[in-house]
């Protein structure tokens, strides 16, 4: 069975550097695959590799059996593969209906069409309240987004991505800069919308062990440009060795 994302023997030089060398993994449907590391890793060159944003010096990355090296996330997003960000990308004097529908628009190749007549497709308006409710966010659609709780910036965010209707969504630290108690109700949120929006597969970058621990299927470890385990969450976190080296401190259960 095809893989829905695979990366077969990755390196990525940046001159005398290297960033990931011989990296192969895979990403099946129905699962959420963490990847995590230490500083410096490899992670955030993995992560740009599998969006399309940079071109391996060797190796495949292929999404649906096709290689995808350097296509860029637009293209990517029309293809199926949508990214949400760990440093929130929407615009502050939107609404949450704006900021929702703009993708809407996106994915329904209406780019030209202008915000300010978007009320008026009647398509676009019933598809926004549609992912705002996913998100819990139907409260909030007339409120621009600054007004919002860092919290739900960060769903509003990932509801963005949510709307391009991705077959795999990669998730880029999703609970970062938000309270300890809220990281697991957007985490339980997210995927449940996940299984709503008939997303296949997560990929989700994320450094807390714990979010780690509770929803991934996998967990695949990078350590200086190359994987050091692909391993379920009850192995990996078995091995107090690996969990030293992954996040610089064993880890107490």
């Amino acid at each position: 069975m095809t893989a829905l994302l695979e990366t077969r023997g990755v390196s990525k030089a940046f001159g005398a550097f290297q960033a990931l060398d011989h990296v192969s993994m895979k990403i099946d449907e129905g699962e959420l695959i963490s990847v995590v590391g230490p500083n410096g890793a490899g992670k955030t060159t993995l992560v740009n590799l599998l969006t399309g944003l940079m071109v391996p010096t060797s190796g495949q990355v292929m999404f649906l059996g096709k290689d995808i090296a350097g296509i860029g996330p637009v293209e990517l997003a029309d293809q199926g593969l949508a990214r949400t960000f760990q440093l929130i990308q929407i615009f502050p004097k939107l609404t949450v209906a704006e900021t929702i529908a703009a993708a809407v628009v996106s994915r329904q190749k209406k780019r030209w069409r202008l915000l300010s007549r978007l009320s008026a497709d009647a398509e676009i308006t019933a598809r926004v309240g549609e992912v705002a409710d996913i998100f819990g966010l139907r409260h909030r659609l007339a409120s621009v987004a600054a007004a919002l709780s860092q919290g739900e910036k960060k769903l509003l965010d990932v509801a963005s991505a949510f709307a391009l209707d991705p077959q795999v969504i990669l998730l880029d630290e999703p609970t970062s800069g938000v309270s300890t108690a809220d990281k697991h109700p957007i985490m339980k949120t997210l995927i449940a919308a996940a299984k709503i929006a008939g997303v296949k597969a997560i990929v989700l970058v994320e450094h807390d062990m714990d979010l780690v621990a509770a929803y991934s299927h996998r967990i695949i470890a990078l350590a200086e440009g190359r994987v050091l385990a692909d391993l379920p969450p009850d192995r990996f976190f078995a091995d107090p060795t690996l969990i030293e080296t992954v996040i610089g401190k064993r880890r107490n259960r």
